[in-house]
């Protein structure tokens, strides 16, 4: 095995255990095999709250700090990459409700 090989493994378990947390912390019974691979949304067909999201995120720093041996600032910097990448919709978010409100007073 190459050290790429090795790296991109290295990687890849990473992000499967992110992804495995994530589903844990949202009440999800899924796990990263699930989604690997497949090309579709499946990030936007479950969901979490954002208190959620932020014990996700700050575990996955703590996590990266670990693994990685980064600091605190870069660690935050790739979880929120993360979170865009591949982070579960948000289901109470307070500008989801801001448009609800909006189109409801001007109907």
């Amino acid at each position: 095995m190459t050290r790429t090989q090795q790296k991109t493994d290295k990687e890849r378990l990473i992000l499967k255990e992110l992804i495995d947390k994530m589903f844990e912390l949202a009440g999800h019974p899924l796990k990263f095999e699930d989604v690997e691979g497949r090309t579709d949304n499946w990030f936007q067909q479950h969901t979490m709250t954002e208190a959620q999201n932020k014990e996700w995120r700050d575990w996955g720093t703590s996590f990266l700090n670990k693994k990685r041996r980064w600091g605190k600032k870069l660690a935050d910097r790739e979880m929120r990459m993360i979170d865009l990448y591949c982070g579960l919709k948000i289901s109470d978010s307070k500008f989801l409700n801001d448009e609800k409100e909006e189109k409801s007073t001007t109907s």
